[in-house]
């Protein structure tokens, strides 16, 4: 996750998105999607209103949502995750200054430092994309395979770039209602988990991602599109791979710098709770996996006494 999100905000903003033909039948979004519905978190006169979001989704979908547009109308803030601040002269400062926890480094190369047998899935990929074969070989392989992951998405016609935050931020503005920014993590989080990092707990995630792109893009596709017509149930019925539980694990395990996962939920329950201390009404925007999962936040707030209801 944090790999994923320090190199995503990097291609971004300094690499070319390449246009690709499909590997798998493409997502095909030709009306407004509403998305799931949201969960009603109350207690007496307080009530949290949750948006579940996802990544990735279809690059070209319209999410629009009447349900949050009505609950917008007696909403006093909303709560969203404040954007990672990164831009031109923060990448370039990245690249001189924190460069060696980004790049291979000792005139090495991916190939050097890779095991032999990941090496060989990851080579196999990125010719499956059309790169070529010196693409990403100075970056170090946690960082390599999340740019070649985000290709792969491209792919078939999913990003992870749509940022139902951004949307909701609008819709507030427009009704008038206050926007609260969580702040849950920051550049300066995904680069301390970066060089805490240890090396097998890299290797763990990287194998995720290169199994993701190997055989997990059509649960991906059936997740998004699932997300898209509002259907919970199938996502939630979707089963992990599991190579990217055991990343999960990993980096859940992880202590300090590294624990970014569990410091994201812990921050989210704390901000949520606050406005189920008092009278009024709230709308959240929160990562879905973070709220189904087991022992997340769903639970932990039923575990506190509040009342839960489905969408």
């Amino acid at each position: 996750m944090a790999a994923s999100l320090l190199a995503g905000c990097f291609a971004a903003a300094a690499c070319r998105a390449d246009q690709l033909p499909p590997a798998l039948d493409e997502i095909v979004v030709t009306a407004e999607r509403a998305g799931p519905g949201m969960w009603h978190v109350h207690r007496g006169a307080a009530n949290v209103w949750i948006l579940g979001s996802i990544s990735p989704l279809p690059r070209d979908i319209t999410w629009r949502s009447k349900q949050v547009e009505s609950v917008l109308e007696s909403t006093s803030q909303v709560l969203v995750q404040k954007p990672l601040e990164i831009s031109i002269p923060r990448i370039l400062w990245m690249l001189i200054a924190d460069r060696k926890y980004l790049m291979v480094g000792k005139g090495k190369k991916l190939r050097d430092v890779l095991p032999p047998d990941l090496y060989r899935r990851f080579a196999a990929q990125r010719s499956n994309v059309g790169e070529d074969a010196d693409k990403w070989e100075r970056y170090r392989p946690i960082i390599a395979v999340a740019f070649l992951q985000r290709d792969a998405f491209h792919q078939v016609n999913l990003s992870m770039r749509l940022d139902l935050g951004a949307a909701l931020r609008v819709l507030a503005k427009k009704h008038g209602v206050r926007v609260e920014e969580i702040k849950v993590a920051g550049v300066s989080d995904m680069l301390e988990a970066l060089k805490t990092m240890p090396a097998a707990t890299e290797r763990t995630c990287v194998e995720a991602s290169l199994t993701t792109i190997e055989s997990g893009l059509p649960r991906l596709v059936d997740r998004a599109q699932a997300w898209a017509v509002g259907n919970v149930e199938r996502i939630e019925n979707l089963p992990e791979l599991k190579d990217v539980d055991a990343c999960r694990t990993a980096l859940d395990a992880g202590k300090g710098a590294l624990d970014v996962i569990g410091r994201i939920r812990q921050t989210w329950l704390e901000n949520i709770e606050k406005y189920l201390r008092s009278a009024g009404t709230t709308i959240a925007v929160v990562n879905l996996d973070m709220l189904l999962e087991r022992g997340g936040l769903l639970d932990e707030l039923r575990a506190k006494g509040y009342e839960v209801d489905p969408p």
